[in-house]
C-alpha cells in the first residue's frame, strides 16, 4: 500500500461519501474512538487496501465526525473504514481496529467472493473477506421525467412480494441471467398489471446479509440489514457493484410507468451485527453504545426483535441516520412508501421503554419529503409491545393482525366468531374508533410472507419446518390454520373442492372488506411452501413462485382478477369511476342480516352472517352472505321494485366460471331467499332504483 496521498481536511456534511469538483468528500460519525483509517481498494476482490488514509482528529474531525476530502475520486472507487478505540464491552465500547467497516451511509456495497461473516465475529485482521463500500453518484441517472405515483389508499390494492422469489424458478421463463432479479421482475410487469394490482410492497431490498442463517442454508427473505441505503445487489443482473443502484431504478421507473406503485418493507429495528457475539460490520465498530440499545449490563444487548439487537432509533444520529435513509430513498430513489417492520420498536426510547410521543415517528410524519409517501406500520414488536389501533400520529395506516385472525378463525368454523368479522368487513371500527381515520388505516390481509401461505393455510393444521434444520421449532404454533380433512397434498376431489372454496371465500372477504387489501405473492396461484411457515432461510422452490401454477389454477387466478376488478369499479355498469368500492362502502352503514333479515345471530354458536350496503352515486345495492357452517343454510335476501331483480356475481361454492360473473354477465335470482351452500360466501347485486 502507498502513503498517504494528497489530501484535504473535508467537511463533515453530508455523511457518507460525497463527489465533489475533483474528487470526494468522505465523512463519517465515530464516538469515543482515537483514530480512524479511510481504506482504498482497487477492485471488490482485492486482498488488502491499496491506499491507508489516516484522519487526523485535529484537521478531519469535527464534533465526532471524522472528514477528509480525496482528489482524484471518482464514482466505483471502493472503500471502508477501520476505527481504534477502546475494546471495553462492560462500558458498551467494541471497537476493533482489525476489522474492515462498511460506511453507514454508502450507497452501494461490494462483496469479495470469499466474504465472511464469521471472519468479522473472531479476532484478527478481515481485510480480504470484508464488505465494502462504493462511491456512487446517485445525480447521473435519467430519471425520464418520473415521480413518484402518490396514488391515494382508496386506490390501492397491495401485493407482498419478494424480488429474488418472484422469477428465481426456472418456470418463469427469464433469461437465466436476469432470474431473481430487479431486471428480472421488469419482465413480469406485465402479469402484475394484468392481475390488477396497483402496488407491489418488496420484501427487505435494503443490502442484507445472507450469511446470517442456519448452517448449509442462507437468509432469503433480508431481515438482516448491512445498509440503509445501498440496494440489495445480490438482486442485480450486472457484476460491477454500482449496477444494482440503476438497476433498481430501472424497476421503479419500469412498474411506475406501469401505474404500479413501489412499497419498500424497511427494517429499521435492528441489523446483521447480531448479539455480543455476532460480527464486528459497521455501526458496533463505529459507535456502539450510540447505536444500539444496551442492557444494563452493557456487554449485552436489549433484544426487543428476537434478532440480538435493537436500534437505537430515538437517539439524535440514529435518528438522523433513518430520516436521510427515507429521504433518500424516495428523493433519489422515486419509491412511493414504506412497510416498517417491528414498527413498534420505533417507539421506544434508549432505555427501551415505550414512549407516548416517540421523536422519530414524528419527525417521519412531519418530514416533508414523506409528506406524501405511504407509511405502513407493522405496529408491534418480539417483545410483545402491540399497537395496532393505538399507533402514534396522524398518517400512518397499521398491518390489522386482527383481521388476519379473525378472518381465519371465522371461516375456519370456531365459535364465538361473527361479531369480530363484521368488524374485520367494516374498517375494524373497534380498533380505530378513537383515532377518527379513514377505512384504509387498516391493511387488511390474511396472509404474508411470515407463515403459511393461502394454499397452506387450507392445507395444514401445523407448521412442517423441518427444512429449516431447526427440528420444526421455529415458526408460530398459533396458526389458525384448517387442512379441510387431509394433512397436506391430496387426490381426494371432495377435499380439493373445500380448499379451492376456502380459498376463494378468504380472497374474497380479503378484497372487499373495508380498508387496504394485501395479498401475497402466488396466493392467486395457490403458491405452496409444503408447510413451512418460516421459510426465511429457504432460498429454494420452496420460496420461488412456480409459474407453471399460473396455468395449473387458471380458475383461482381468474376469481381473483374478477375480485380487483370488482373492487376497483373496473367491473360495475356505471360511468362515474372517481371513486372506489372502498369510499362508497364507507359512505353507507352496513344493514346487518343473519339467515333472516334484519335479524343477525351475534351468539358464540353462529356461524353466519349477511348484510346489505346501498352504494351511494352508483345507484346500487349489495348483499353479502356468508355460511361458514358445514350444511347449507337458506338466506333470505331484501325485497326490490318490481322491476328489478337481484343478480348473482359471486357464490364461491359454484365451479367457473360461476363462481364470479361480471354484471353482464350476472344471472337473475328469483325468489326471497337464496341457498348458499356450505363454507362459501355469495354477493349479489342490484339496481337500487
Amino acid at each position: 500500500m502507498s502513503a498517504n496521498p494528497i489530501q484535504h481536511e473535508g467537511k463533515s456534511f453530508p455523511l457518507g461519501a460525497t463527489l465533489a469538483t475533483g474528487g470526494a468528500n468522505f465523512s463519517v460519525f465515530a464516538k469515543h474512538n482515537a483514530t480512524v483509517q479511510l481504506l482504498l481498494f482497487d477492485d471488490v476482490d482485492a486482498p488488502r487496501p491499496s491506499r491507508v488514509i489516516d484522519l487526523d482528529p485535529r484537521t478531519n474531525r469535527t464534533y465526532h465526525y471524522w472528514h477528509v476530502f480525496l482528489p482524484g475520486i471518482t464514482a466505483g472507487q471502493i472503500y471502508a473504514y477501520r476505527v481504534a478505540g477502546p475494546l471495553d464491552p462492560a462500558r458498551g465500547l467494541r471497537f476493533d481496529p482489525d476489522k474492515v467497516l462498511l460506511d453507514p451511509y454508502g450507497k452501494c456495497i461490494a462483496r469479495p467472493a470469499g466474504r465472511s461473516r464469521e471472519a468479522a465475529r473472531h479476532p484478527g485482521d478481515n481485510a480480504a473477506t470484508a464488505l465494502r463500500s462504493v462511491v456512487a453518484d446517485p445525480s447521473t441517472y435519467d430519471w425520464d421525467g418520473d415521480t413518484p405515483l402518490g396514488r391515494p389508499f382508496a386506490k390501492t390494492i397491495i401485493y407482498e412480494m419478494h424480488v429474488g422469489g418472484f422469477t428465481r424458478h426456472p418456470s418463469s421463463g427469464v433469461a437465466p441471467a436476469k432470474r431473481g432479479t430487479y431486471a428480472g421482475l421488469i419482465d413480469k410487469i406485465p402479469y402484475l398489471q394484468d392481475l390488477g394490482v396497483s402496488a407491489v410492497e418488496l420484501l427487505p431490498i435494503f443490502a442484507f446479509d445472507e450469511q446470517d442463517s442456519p448452517p448449509g442454508l442462507g437468509n432469503f427473505w433480508g431481515y438482516q440489514p448491512l445498509s440503509f441505503f445501498a440496494p440489495h445487489d445480490g438482486y442485480s443482473s450486472r457484476s460491477e457493484p454500482l449496477g444494482a443502484v440503476d438497476e433498481f431504478r430501472d424497476m421503479v421507473k419500469a412498474l411506475h410507468r406501469a401505474g404500479i406503485e413501489v412499497i419498500l418493507d424497511v427494517v429499521y429495528n435492528h441489523t446483521a451485527e447480531g448479539g455480543a457475539d455476532g460480527p464486528t460490520i459497521c455501526f458496533r465498530g463505529l459507535a456502539n453504545e450510540t447505536y444500539y440499545i444496551l442492557a444494563e449490563d452493557k456487554s449485552r444487548y436489549a433484544d426487543y426483535t428476537g434478532c440480538g439487537n435493537t436500534l437505537n432509533a430515538n437517539e439524535p444520529i440514529v435518528r438522523r441516520l433513518i430520516l436521510d435513509s427515507l429521504r433518500y430513498w424516495v428523493s433519489e430513489m422515486h419509491v412511493d412508501g414504506f412497510r416498517f417492520d417491528l414498527a413498534s420498536i420505533l417507539s421506544r426510547d434508549q432505555q427501551g421503554r415505550p414512549m407516548a410521543s416517540p421523536p422519530i415517528l414524528w419527525d417521519i410524519e412531519s418530514d416533508p419529503v414523506l409528506a406524501n409517501v405511504k407509511l405502513i406500520a407493522e405496529a408491534w414488536d418480539a417483545a410483545g409491545l402491540y399497537q395496532v389501533g393505538s399507533f402514534v400520529g396522524d398518517s400512518w395506516k397499521e398491518w390489522n393482525g386482527r383481521f388476519r385472525d379473525d378472518v381465519r378463525a371465522f371461516l375456519k368454523g370456531d365459535n364465538g366468531t361473527v361479531r369480530a368479522l363484521a368488524f374485520r368487513l367494516t374498517g375494524s371500527p373497534d380498533v380505530y374508533q378513537q383515532e377518527q381515520r379513514e377505512a384504509e388505516q387498516s391493511i387488511n390481509f390474511v396472509t404474508c410472507h411470515d407463515g403459511f401461505t393461502l394454499n397452506d393455510l387450507v392445507s395444514y393444521n401445523s407448521k412442517h419446518n423441518e427444512a429449516n434444520g431447526e427440528e420444526n421449532r421455529d415458526g408460530a404454533d398459533h396458526n389458525l390454520s384448517w387442512n379441510c380433512g387431509v394433512e397436506g397434498p391430496t387426490a381426494d376431489p371432495e377435499v380439493e373442492r373445500l380448499r379451492i372454496r376456502q380459498i376463494k371465500n378468504f380472497l374474497t372477504l380479503t378484497l372487499l372488506a373495508t380498508g387496504t387489501p394485501m395479498l401475497l405473492m402466488g396466493d392467486e396461484v395457490r403458491r405452496t411452501q409444503v408447510g413451512n411457515n418460516n421459510a426465511y432461510c429457504q432460498n429454494t422452490e420452496i420460496s420461488w413462485f412456480d409459474w407453471a401454477l399460473v396455468e395449473k389454477h387458471l380458475d383461482i387466478h381468474r376469481f381473483v382478477k374478477g375480485l380487483i376488478a370488482f373492487r376497483m369499479n373496473r367491473d360495475l355498469p356505471v360511468e362515474r369511476l372517481d371513486m372506489t368500492l372502498n369510499e362508497l362502502l364507507r359512505r353507507q352503514p352496513f344493514q346487518w342480516h343473519g339467515v333472516r333479515l334484519n335479524a343477525p345471530d351475534w351468539g358464540d354458536q353462529s356461524h353466519s352472517l349477511a348484510a346489505t350496503v346501498t352504494l351511494l352515486g352508483y345507484r346500487l345495492r349489495l348483499h353479502l352472505m356468508i355460511n361458514a357452517y358445514w350444511e347449507a343454510l337458506e338466506f333470505e335476501i331484501p325485497a326490490l321494485e318490481a322491476q328489478e331483480s337481484w343478480r348473482r356475481c359471486i357464490d364461491t361454492y359454484r365451479d367457473p366460471p360461476e363462481d364470479f360473473c361480471s354484471w353482464a354477465d350476472a344471472q337473475s335470482v328469483p325468489g326471497s331467499t337464496y341457498l348458499v351452500q356450505p363454507r362459501s360466501v355469495v354477493i349479489l347485486l342490484a339496481n337500487a332504483g
